[in-house]
């Protein structure tokens, strides 16, 4: 199945799931990733059971905190 990764077309699994999905790409920093599907936010507590559809656009978004001097 062929779904966008970060602008990029990738070929997964058919029925894989968010969770599934961020252990195959090896996203940095796990626990604290953001994930988008169709520009629409997911749940972490969701991450298991959210299975990707052909075609999804899957972000993986991070905090970035900053401050001033």
């Amino acid at each position: 199945m062929n779904i966008t990764v970060a602008g990029k077309k990738t070929e997964v699994e058919e029925g894989i799931s968010i969770a599934k999905l961020i252990e195959v790409v090896k996203v940095e920093n796990p626990l604290y990733v953001t994930v988008s599907i169709n520009e629409e936010f997911v749940d972490s507590k969701a991450f298991e059971e959210t299975v990707l559809k052909e075609n999804d656009f899957v972000e993986f978004l991070y905090f970035m905190g900053g401050g001033s001097f």
